[in-house]
């Protein structure tokens, strides 16, 4: 089949200016992501002969495609593969939303269960040890005694992330219950052994000597994580609906 003029003519981007035409709408876009994507026959851009990846607006519009995917449907990699398939053949991909009637998707926000995307999330919070006490609105004693059982540990500069502040206002919460620090070290005992099992899983694809290691550890750290937050959230929902 013939290139057409215009397609000669298209003007293709480097891997900079894709990142500069997603990140608006998909911030967590990395360079590692799309290179892993590539690698999974996600994309197909052209290459330079010395190498460096050419994108055209096809390109982009697959990776538009995969990340909408991903964020607002939570789909595999694999079933996206097969959308892109279908699409590359003439087709309509699959409908996301159900026709006909079916059991009720999870509310995972209310449930307060985090999505795949939450774990990767990399932010600059920090906060004072005063900061902390005053926002989360504890005291300086209920902090000392979360981080003696290891519950809370300081960042290297001696401040306090995100997670550091949603961990010491739902102790605060369970204090009010009568569950002090002490009684909450089964959850970073069971929390640390979903850790445990999460690093078994991903050592392999670290020690990988491939270009796409890191990228695809970080898509399968997220993914297992939140389905182990699921797991858990449920089993302790059936758990006490036994009581």
């Amino acid at each position: 089949m013939g290139i057409s003029s215009a397609e000669r003519h298209e003007a293709l981007l480097n891997i900079g200016q894709v990142l500069d035409l997603l990140r608006p709408d998909f911030p967590d876009i990395t360079i590692p992501k799309i290179r892993f994507w590539e690698d999974r026959g996600l994309i197909k851009p052209q290459r330079t002969p010395a190498g460096y990846r050419k994108f055209s607006d096809a390109d982009v519009d697959r990776l538009r495609y995969v990340l909408r995917m991903k964020r607002d449907h939570y789909l595999p990699l694999d079933v996206i593969r097969e959308h892109l398939d279908a699409i590359d053949r003439g087709l309509e991909p699959p409908q996301i939303d159900p026709v006909v009637p079916t059991v009720p998707r999870v509310a995972l926000n209310a449930d307060g269960l985090p999505a795949p995307e939450s774990f990767k999330r990399n932010d600059n919070f920090r906060l004072s040890r005063k900061e902390l006490v005053k926002i989360a609105e504890i005291g300086d004693d209920l902090l000392g005694q979360l981080e003696e059982f290891g519950l809370i540990t300081a960042l290297p500069t001696g401040h306090y992330d995100t997670d550091a502040l949603v961990i010491a206002q739902a102790a605060r919460d369970l204090a009010e219950f009568g569950l002090e620090p002490r009684h909450l070290r089964a959850f970073k005992t069971a929390a640390d052994r979903e850790v445990g099992l999460v690093e078994q899983v991903v050592a392999p694809v670290r020690r990988s000597r491939d270009a796409t290691a890191s990228a695809r550890a970080e898509e399968a750290i997220s993914e297992i994580a939140a389905l182990s937050v699921r797991l858990h959230a449920t089993l302790v929902k059936a758990g006490l609906r036994r009581l």
